[in-house]
């Protein structure tokens, strides 16, 4: 009856648990990037005029905060 190769399996086990955790940081890392994609387009601190639109003021504002 032949021997088991520990050795072998060994580093299989230990391949396996790398992949594992390669594949791992590839799933945060993808997430992390949509993450930040959406809060980017969500965010509300973003420009609420863009610099090419022109902005809509009411009648009767002197100074609107729009006009620097």
């Amino acid at each position: 009856m032949p021997r088991t190769n520990y050795k072998f399996e060994k580093r299989q086990k230990e391949l396996a648990k790398i992949k594992k955790k390669e594949e791992k940081r590839l799933r945060k890392q993808d997430k992390n990037k949509s993450d930040a994609e959406e809060n980017r387009l969500n965010d509300t601190d973003s420009e609420a005029v863009n610099s090419d639109e022109d902005p809509v003021i009411p009648e009767g504002i002197q100074k609107p905060p729009a006009q620097t």
